[in-house]
């Protein structure tokens, strides 16, 4: 799989200067941690699970969570689990290429279950989405993860979701990240990366955004953040990748938005005519979220509705001068360190303090690419909407 590869290749060659790599379920964690873009989440409940699945395979999603928790009402757990075991079994007799898939469990015993359930089938499972993760609670489903992937022979990923009340409470923030230090760090192997529920954080204090706000509008949710990111997404190689929370907006419909991209006002220099069509549809929102996410650290997002993915994949896409400046940052000859001007001539670049964000980026740019030097967002995103 690649990200943009569900666009032909004439297309893909159009728009990149570099495209995206090719990679597998068994490609280097490192690297797959950075693929996971925008994260489709969905109930395990759904009767054609398997051809939504493949749905979203032609829309572009590499990465799916089929999700037994929060999604789903306590009574439906069970019939879920079941539902699970046939549409795995279904998309592996298909023989079709899958994204990453993860399952959300509630509890850990259901991890060994499952994958004892799912028989051959396991093949197309990637790991497991582990809820309301701390030392304490957390700890039980990565030794039962191990469990079941000594059983069935296979890797299988973690990916903790930071979301509990003693994240979130001031008093007790401290010790439980330190905590969840702990644990991921002695199964960092298994650890793909971590998620942030935010919309559990806004639930403790009766929140909720707008859809002309964003999370880091919300002083509360942007501490914790700031606080994650500071502890367990440093650059040193102690730090994971840390995802962008949900948006939770979706009345824009690609059916709608389609005819106004392909009418390209951009290429007719209407370019302020569509912005405020992405603002009447509540794209803008996410827009200022996914480059806020980016900036405060975060690479991906977990996303609720297929509307979402394209915006975040094109806004992932390392842009010419991104790619310029980390590129004559990183040369040998520049390791002793200085300063120097950009190739843009618009900005400083100074060799030591940047080397961090320079392959940061151009590890974004193996999995997303690399823009021409005159392709910009609204190009990918017409792109990315291809079916």
């Amino acid at each position: 799989m690649r990200h943009f590869g569900h666009i032909p290749p004439a297309a893909r060659q159009g728009l990149f200067h570099r495209e995206p790599c090719e990679f597998t379920d068994g490609s280097p964690a490192g690297l797959l941690s950075v693929a996971l873009g925008a994260t489709l989440y969905s109930p395990a409940t759904r009767p054609r699970l398997a051809d939504d699945v493949l749905k979203q395979v032609g829309r572009g999603v590499v990465s799916m969570v089929l999700c037994l928790e929060d999604s789903i009402h306590d009574a439906e757990v069970e019939g879920a689990e079941a539902n699970l075991v046939r549409q795995f079994a279904d998309l592996a007799a298909r023989g079709a290429e899958t994204p990453l898939l993860f399952i959300r469990v509630r509890e850990p015993d259901q991890i060994p279950d499952l994958v004892r359930r799912m028989g051959a089938s396991v093949r197309l499972l990637s790991g497991f989405v582990l809820p309301k993760f701390t030392e304490e609670r957390g700890t039980p489903f990565l030794e039962a993860l191990a469990e079941a992937e000594a059983a069935c022979g296979r890797t299988l990923y973690a990916m903790p979701v930071l979301e509990s009340p003693e994240l979130l409470h001031l008093e007790t923030r401290t010790e439980t990240l330190t905590g969840i230090a702990n644990a991921v760090d002695k199964y960092r192997e298994r650890v793909l990366a971590l998620r942030l529920g935010v919309t559990d954080f806004c639930s403790a204090y009766g929140l909720r955004r707008s859809p002309d706000m964003t999370a880091y509008d919300v002083r509360i949710v942007a501490g914790i953040i700031a606080d994650v990111v500071n502890v367990l997404g440093r650059a040193d190689g102690t730090g994971f990748t840390i995802t962008g929370p949900v948006w939770e907006y979706f009345r824009l419909q690609e059916r709608m938005f389609k005819p106004q991209l392909r009418r390209s006002p951009f290429l007719e220099g209407r370019a302020e005519e569509l912005r405020t069509a992405l603002i009447e549809h509540d794209l803008d929102g996410l827009l200022r979220e996914i480059e806020l996410d980016r900036a405060n650290g975060l690479l991906g997002k977990t996303c609720i509705h297929p509307s979402h993915v394209p915006p975040v994949h094109a806004l992932s896409v390392v842009s010419h001068e991104e790619f310029s400046d980390a590129q004559d940052i990183l040369r040998p000859e520049r390791g002793g360190g200085g300063v120097l001007r950009s190739a843009y001539t618009n900005k400083m670049n100074e060799v030591k303090p940047h080397r961090a964000w320079a392959e940061r980026t151009l590890r974004r740019a193996e999995v997303f690419g690399v823009a021409r030097e005159d392709v910009g967002f609204v190009e990918l995103l017409t792109a990315g909407l291809a079916e």
